[in-house]
């Protein structure tokens, strides 16, 4: 399967690259700049430039899925966080409709189901939201995944993943990026959202 991944050069980003790569499948990195390119290239991996600012419909050619995993993270001015979060996200969405692409998945935010409440990062969650939200909207088969609080802690191949609730816990970005692989795997994900925190259920298992 041919797969974009939008923010390939991102922490998560990066390991779904490598993940699917090692399980067989055709990943393409999008990334914005020519230097960041040797590092998937020198391990077989394609690649193509691509910027959320521009035009970057290119990116889309002969794609099956995509999984949109860049992020301006809650520290981006608003400006730029309204580029990355929403419009760019918007825009991926659109090029993906017009190419026939067959699966959009997205890695949002949890909190993004009610961005009101998101005091310190309002601008972050409310341009996820609205993302989410268009693409819910779009037609495509979609899925949606919003993972708890972030760390860089060895993944364990276990999670809790569920569709509801306002639960806040970690998640190693490891295991977030085994989560998004396998959403692209399987046909049961589609047109769903789900939560995902540290847990004790085989990734494999849980969808």
């Amino acid at each position: 399967m041919k797969v974009l991944v939008i923010g390939a050069n991102g922490q998560v980003g990066h390991q779904v690259v490598e993940k699917l790569k090692d399980k067989g499948h055709q990943p393409v990195a999008m990334v914005r700049k020519e230097e960041q390119q040797g590092q998937f290239e020198d391990k077989g991996i394609d690649t193509v430039l691509g910027d959320l600012e521009k035009d970057f419909s290119h990116a889309f050619d002969g794609v099956d899925s995509v999984v949109f995993a860049a992020g301006s993270g809650g520290d981006t001015e608003t400006d730029m966080t309204l580029i990355i979060d929403q419009e760019g996200a918007i825009e991926a969405v659109d090029n993906a409709k017009k190419a026939g692409v067959k699966h959009f998945v997205m890695l949002s935010s949890m909190g993004a189901d009610d961005p009101k409440h998101a005091d310190q990062i309002k601008a972050y969650m409310y341009a996820k939201h609205r993302a989410d939200e268009y693409l819910k909207a779009s037609g495509l088969d979609y899925t949606i995944l919003r993972p708890g609080m972030l760390t860089n802690d060895a993944g364990t191949g276990k999670v809790k993943l569920f569709e509801g609730g306002t639960e806040v816990a970690e998640v190693p970005r490891e295991d977030v990026a085994n989560v998004l692989v396998h959403i692209v795997e399987t046909d049961k994900a589609e047109n769903r959202t789900f939560y995902v925190h540290e847990g004790d259920t085989p990734v494999e298992d849980t969808i």
